[in-house]
């Protein structure tokens, strides 16, 4: 079977519409699945474009950190990832429905302030966010420096393979 990414984004915030965040969704979303083997299943990923205003609200009830932040995201399943190592990987059913990854929102000033200072492309960076976020859903983190270098070492070769340069070496 084929992979196959059913990627739905919800649109908030008006500035979003100047891009194609659907496409950008579902090449990144895409290539870190590819990236870790997760060619064949479906997938389902649930994206809200918003603005800085709501994320900084999404940020103070999930992570009690009133004020915005680029991306964040929620897993369908709760993953229990032991130091410095891989999460398991989601085997979905070939028969059932798509497996449900889980939700990412994502604030449209506040990465194009990250863009702009990182003299990044806005296309670029925001890949790399979804990707970033798409790791997460599958149970990746860098909250220590192991996590961090598992899952830094991913995305620079995710991002890669979309001809986008390592977002960390500058």
């Amino acid at each position: 079977m084929a992979a196959y990414l059913d990627v739905d984004v919800v649109t908030e915030a008006p500035d979003w519409d100047r891009f194609d965040l659907d496409g950008m969704a579902e090449q990144a979303c895409t290539a870190a699945l590819a990236g870790l083997g997760l060619e064949d299943g479906a997938f389902e990923i649930a994206i809200l474009a918003c603005d800085d205003a709501r994320i900084a609200v999404l940020n103070a009830d999930f992570r009690d950190k009133p004020q915005p932040t680029n991306v964040l995201s929620w897993p369908s399943e709760d993953i229990d990832l032991p130091l410095g190592e891989w999460p398991d990987l989601p085997v979905p059913d070939p028969a059932g429905p798509p497996h449900e990854l889980g939700d990412i929102a994502i604030a449209y000033e506040t990465c194009a302030r990250e863009a702009e200072a990182q003299g990044k492309p806005f296309e670029d960076h925001i890949r790399h966010l979804l990707v970033h976020a798409t790791l997460h859903l599958l149970g990746f983190d860098h909250i220590n420096d192991p996590d961090a270098a598992i899952m830094e070492g991913l995305e620079t070769r995710i991002l890669a393979t979309l001809g986008i340069p390592d977002p960390y070496w500058a």
